[in-house]
Order: structure tokens, then C-alpha cells, then sequence
């Protein structure tokens, strides 16, 4: 049984994963739970992995929401626990995989009152608040990205198995990239990416930093999220036509992982998927670590800074030091190599297989 939700960055290692358990065994019977009314409803139906059931349950955030929010989840993951309790009783699974989102509690809380093992991913290097209360006191083991995770989860199994890493991620190139977005492989390639949800303060800089870098001979893939769409279509339609013509924009694009491989740089948030899919595609990077939450984002980004393959740009400084910053990285073509090099040492590419293991072995005691 696979539970997860919230955001994507919970949802995708999942779906990852259950791809990687239907390639290693044949014989699995698969079960995904979300939340009812997630975000994970549409991802789990539109990813290639056959699952042979999904079912959702009442959860939600108890965290940061006023009081009168806190009341109404509390009363959501109590009916959610006795969902849950039901159909872990009807279904037997036998080893629950959580990697986040709310829905995670009343799955784990009903698993452990019938003793099945209990794994959980950790991707972001610290937990977050749910996962480190879920891997504390429920969790059998604990997977997870990098070593330094396991000072947050004293004497417990903590494994670290990478980051499982989406198929389109790993199958991706830079010929294949650039040919698909139509780029200039003459051109240094900057592409922009504020997470499925967009990141308004990224795509107000880079409204302002756009026509020095393409006179400098850039060119830009900004992936803007919904959030900004028409105001960033707005401002593209401002420039002129030789500008437009190596400027893209998208509110979203299906083939990231081309993305990813064509860039020669990356500016984007610091979620726990840079740990990972820029390593696989030895991408370096400028991490903006989004300011408005814990400091998930900021260990993230400064684990990758401290091994030589990104630089951390805090999110108040972006305006003022982004053009400088990339125009010093595009300059400076030993330093950007550099970037590269570091980052691809980082490359681990068996995540989601060596989860799949470790799940399996799970059941097997």
C-alpha cells in the first residue's frame, strides 16, 4: 500500500517507486491512498503505473491554519483513522509506503494498530514536521536521499537509498532536449523553473533580467506555473520579436526532464527534487529557497552550494543579484564547468529501485 499527497514533490517519488516495484516483481498487488480531494488524484491516473486499486480518505493540515482550520482536520483525520483502519482490515497490505502529505497520519496510525511494517521516505534532507513525528513513532525504516538525514531520526533504521527519480528524468538527453525545444545549440541556455506551482518572485525577476540576458546572447525556457501565466505572457508580448524568438515561456511542460538536460543553468526553489534530478543531469544551479515556509529549502540548497554544485540566492536578493549572478556564471565558462562536474558527482540513479527492495524485504520478515 502506497499512500501519498499534498504537492507533487510527495506524490512523484511515490509514483517512482510503484513503477520500480512492477518492473522488479511481478507478482505485487499495488494500492495507492490519497486524501480525498488531492492533488494526487490526477497524477496517480495520468502516470504509467498500473495500480489495482485507489481509494482516498479524509485528512488534513493541522499545522500553520487558524484554530478554527485546526478543528475541522482534527475531525478529518479522526474519521480519516477509521477509514483507514476499515480498509487496511478489508485490504491486508502487507508493508505501507508513506513519502508525504496529510494523508500519511491516519494510513500510519491504522497500519501500526495492525502491526504492518511501515516504511517512510524522507526526500528534503530534514523532515518535514508530519514525517518526522511519522518516522519517530511509527516508522519500521526510514528511507532516505542522503546520509545526514539520520541525525534527525535517532535510533531509528534509517537507509539511504537516493532519490527515486522519475522515468522521463532519467531517460532524458541534451540532444533530445534541445532538438525538442527547438534551441540554439550555439547559445548558452537558461532555464527558469519555479516547481509545479509557479514562483511569483522568480517570474517577477526574471521579468526584469530577461532583455539584458538575451542581449547578451542567452537564451531563456521559463516554465512559469499557472500562478503568473498572464501576466508573464503579457510581458513576453512586450519584447521585441528577436527577443521573443529565443525567450520561451510555458505555463507548464510535460517533458522536463528534456529541460533539465538541454539547460547549461538552472534557476529555480530548492524543493527536494534538486537533490537528485539535477545530479542525474549534471544541471548546475541557482537555488532561490522559498522563504515562507521551514527550512526545508534552505538545507537543501546549501548542501548542494557546500559540494560546489549550486549557488544559494536568498529569495528579498533576488532582484538586485540575479542578472549578475548568471551574467558571472555564463562568463565564466571553467567556473560553470566546475558547477557541472560537482554536480554530476552527485549523480545516484537507483532510487526508486532500491526502495522497491527494501520494501519488498519488508513483507518477506
Amino acid at each position: 500500500m502506497i499512500s501519498a499527497g499534498g504537492t507533487g514533490g510527495g506524490v512523484y517519488p511515490a509514483l517512482a517507486v510503484a513503477g520500480a516495484l512492477r518492473r522488479l516483481y511481478d507478482d505485487l498487488t499495488l494500492t495507492f491512498v490519497g486524501a480525498r480531494g488531492d492533488m494526487a488524484r490526477d497524477l496517480v491516473r495520468r502516470a504509467d503505473v498500473r495500480f489495482d486499486g485507489y481509494h482516498e480518505v479524509l485528512a488534513g493540515p493541522l499545522h500553520g491554519i487558524p484554530r478554527r482550520g485546526q478543528i475541522v482536520s482534527a475531525a478529518k483525520i479522526a474519521l480519516g483513522i477509521v477509514q483507514s483502519l476499515i480498509l487496511a482490515i478489508r485490504l491486508r497490505p502487507q508493508a505501507l509506503f508513506l513519502t508525504g502529505g496529510w494523508v500519511g497520519f491516519p494510513m500510519a496510525v491504522a497500519c501500526r494498530l495492525l502491526r504492518r511494517p511501515i516504511v517512510i521516505y524522507v526526500p528534503d534532507i530534514e523532515p518535514g514536521l508530519t514525517l518526522k513525528l511519522l518516522g519517530r513513532y511509527f516508522a519500521h525504516t526510514i528511507a532516505a536521499t542522503v546520509p545526514e538525514t539520520a541525525a534527525f531520526f535517532p535510533g531509528k533504521r534509517v537507509v539511504t537509498t537516493g532519490y527515486p527519480l522519475r522515468p522521463e528524468i532519467l531517460g532524458a538527453s541534451r540532444e533530445a532536449g534541445t532538438r525538442a525545444l527547438g534551441l540554439d545549440p550555439a547559445r548558452k541556455t537558461l532555464l527558469v523553473f519555479g516547481g509545479s506551482r509557479g514562483s511569483r518572485s522568480i517570474n517577477t525577476a526574471m521579468a526584469q533580467v530577461a532583455p539584458a540576458l538575451l542581449a547578451d546572447g542567452a537564451q531563456i525556457v521559463h516554465i512559469s506555473g499557472q500562478l503568473d501565466w498572464e501576466t508573464v505572457q503579457a510581458q513576453h508580448a512586450a519584447l521585441s520579436d528577436e527577443q521573443r524568438t529565443h525567450y520561451q515561456i510555458h505555463a507548464f511542460l510535460p517533458d522536463i526532464g528534456g529541460a533539465f538536460a538541454a539547460a547549461d543553468l538552472v534557476v529555480s526553489r530548492a524543493g527536494a527534487a534538486t537533490l537528485a534530478e539535477y545530479p542525474e543531469l549534471a544541471l548546475p544551479a541557482i537555488l532561490v529557497p522559498y522563504p515562507w515556509a521551514w527550512r526545508y529549502q534552505k538545507v537543501n540548497a546549501d548542501w548542494l552550494a557546500e559540494r560546489g554544485a549550486a549557488l544559494r540566492l536568498d529569495d528579498e536578493r533576488l532582484g538586485e543579484e540575479l542578472l549578475p549572478t548568471v551574467r558571472a556564471l555564463f562568463g565564466d565558462g571553467e567556473r560553470l564547468a566546475a558547477m557541472r562536474a560537482a554536480m554530476a558527482a552527485l549523480r545516484r540513479s537507483d532510487g526508486a529501485e532500491n526502495i522497491a527492495q527494501l520494501l519488498v524485504g519488508q513483507t518477506e520478515r
